[in-house]
């Protein structure tokens, strides 16, 4: 009887614990969806500051799905802002008379260098307009210092620091791992540069990855330094030698350096701002955040119906099927490109790509339909952070392709992996797999067998087959013959620096640009922008993926920046054989 109770206790403990977790769950998500549903309009006060912070990921567009905003660690909303709310909102300051000039509080950023590259240039073009622009860092890393170069003061904190030592890029190698599991990762691939699949083969880099990774990174890093030299007395040289020797251990170093204005605390900085504003000694200025400010009245701005620029946004991986806001589905995709064409109240169309790549078939779907708008109207393709490999492939037909310099894009090449498990299942976990075919090859692709040498040379043939067809598509979208493609292809990356001069992009700009190059081809001067894929009504979207959604968020949570590498391995394990990819997993510190 004692033991009946000591375990019905327990149950009832451990039902009540789970529901006390499930309730705060849901308590929170519902407050989020609460806000999410309330429309709030917030006034600007006069003698106003606009307070940027980048301490949140910054996705193409602002999410409309209430899970998206919704934060396990602390139960409560991120309010997180998309690239375009972002620009649209430093573009409305800049003529706002409440607002009088822009705070940038920096301390962390989680965005990529093209992104930052589009902020800066919203931010080069507000102090243009004369108002001020501040920054201020508790830890000012290079990123953030490229985007405050250009504040008219730079202040950091006495306790604080510079992080300014060159970049660097670290790829992750699962050969050893897989050994140990006794895994086959059968690989066929196209191009040298197309390394994707290292990982899964060697234990370090090959040469050729290298190469290009280091062509890569010293284009993005001699493009900061040059952008940093343009604001501040500080020389090209100066900055690598600063970048060499490590010389910014204290506050007063990047003072000493000029890179920094002041070292005060943040109560100091209010008082510097104060001072800007006129204000009276005891009075605090008002901020007000790029959130609020996103909803604040628009009454005025001019609604009437005009022609339209489509704005169709792909981003994320490319796969098949309908795909959502973070990966580019082949139908979806496909289906607003189309809506898009057909619609006569549309006169230019913008795909705005921001994909490592992913599937070859979907990719090639979709180029499909790039080709068939570009017959009908201008395709203007503007780039974000990266446009590789399927990426490029949907880009390559567009009349005119914009990225920025620190875009990473290119990777025109091919390869297939097909995972063997035979050896985990067998000697690790015990489990045997026979069964029957009615012809010889009826099991081709199974991951519980090896590849023959015959079915190895039919996968190799059709990875060779797709790549040649993929350079022939660029060759034709680019005016550029077979052999001049096959030259900068092999699946290397390229930055935009190098994109442009070997002619797989037109010009650097951001989307803003990109659509007054259309607004150009189309011939028109008053219009209005409509974005696509129309997204669904973000409830029915929460409720139709609430367990997915509700499981990745957990587990990216718990695993913070290592996520990315458990969404590499899923994605390798889920992917179809043949595959235009980003040859490898990277981050730039």
């Amino acid at each position: 009887m004692k033991q009946f109770f000591k375990f019905t206790l327990a149950s009832l403990v451990g039902t009540l614990l789970t529901l006390l977790i499930v309730f705060f769950i849901l308590s929170g998500i519902v407050a989020s969806m609460a806000s999410f549903a309330e429309k709030k309009t917030v006034t600007v006060k006069d003698n106003s500051v606009l307070k940027i912070e980048l301490n949140k990921p910054i996705p193409e567009r602002t999410p409309i799905n209430p899970f998206s905003k919704f934060n396990f660690n602390g139960l409560d909303e991120l309010n997180v802002l998309g690239l375009n709310d972002i620009k649209d909102q430093i573009e409305r300051a800049k003529t706002d008379d409440k607002i009088k000039g822009i705070y940038l509080d920096i301390s962390v950023i989680q965005a990529r260098m093209a992104t930052l590259e589009s902020i800066r240039n919203s931010l080069k073009d507000f102090k243009d307009s004369g108002k001020f622009i501040v920054a201020y860092s508790d830890v000012l890393s290079q990123k953030a210092y490229y985007l405050a170069s250009l504040a008219d003061k730079i202040y950091l904190s006495p306790s604080g620091m510079m992080d300014f030592r060159g970049m660097s890029m670290n790829v992750m190698f699962y050969k050893g791992l897989l050994e140990k599991l006794d895994v086959d990762m059968q690989v066929v691939r196209y191009g040298e540069y197309k390394s994707a699949v290292e990982p899964f083969l060697l234990e370090e880099m090959s040469e050729a990855n290298k190469e290009q990774s280091m062509k890569y990174i010293s284009g993005i890093w001699n493009h900061t330094l040059q952008g940093i030299t343009e604001q501040r007395d500080v020389t090209v040289d100066r900055l690598n030698t600063i970048a060499d020797s490590m010389l910014l251990r204290e506050p007063e170093d990047a003072k000493k350096e000029n890179l920094v204005d002041e070292i005060i605390y943040k109560d100091e900085l209010y008082a510097r701002l104060g001072e800007r504003l006129g204000l009276e000694e005891e009075e605090k200025p008002e901020f007000i955040g790029l959130h609020k400010y996103s909803q604040t009245d628009k009454s005025g701005l001019n609604l009437n119906k005009k022609p339209e620029i489509a704005v169709i946004y792909a981003v994320g991986e490319i796969q098949m099927g309908e795909g959502s806001d973070e990966v580019i589905g082949s139908e979806r995709i496909s289906k607003a490109i189309r809506k898009a064409r057909k619609d006569t109240a549309v006169n230019a169309i913008v795909l705005r790509v921001n994909s490592p790549g992913g599937s070859g078939l979907a990719s090639d779907i979709i180029w499909r339909e790039v080709v068939l708008a570009k017959k009908e109207k201008p395709v203007i393709v503007s780039m974000g952070d990266l446009a590789a490999s399927g990426g490029y492939y949907i880009a390559c037909p567009a009349d005119r392709i914009l990225a920025q310099p620190n875009t990473l894009t290119g990777s025109i090449g091919v390869f297939g992996v097909l995972p063997n498990i035979k050896g985990l299942l067998n000697n690790k976990l015990g489990i045997t797999v026979d069964g029957v075919k009615t012809n010889k090859h009826a099991d081709f692709g199974y991951p519980y067998k090896p590849l023959t040498s015959f079915e190895r040379e039919v996968l190799q043939e059709n990875v060779t087959n797709f790549y040649m067809d993929f350079v022939g598509k660029v060759a034709q979208g680019r005016d550029m013959t077979v052999e001049e493609v096959k030259k900068i292809g092999s699946g290397r990356v390229w930055n935009g620096i190098d994109a442009l001069e070997i002619g797989l992009i037109d010009e650097f700009g951001g989307l803003d640009k990109a659509v007054e190059i259309a607004a150009e081809h189309a011939e028109i001067e008053d219009y209005m922008v409509t974005d696509y894929p129309k997204r669904k009504d973000p409830f029915k979207e929460f409720f139709s993926n609430f367990g997915m959604n509700m499981k990745s968020k957990i587990i990216q949570n718990e695993m913070g920046e290592s996520y990315q590498y458990f969404k590499y391995l899923k994605d390798i394990t889920e992917m179809k054989p043949i595959q235009t990819r980003l040859p490898f997993q990277y981050e730039i510190h």
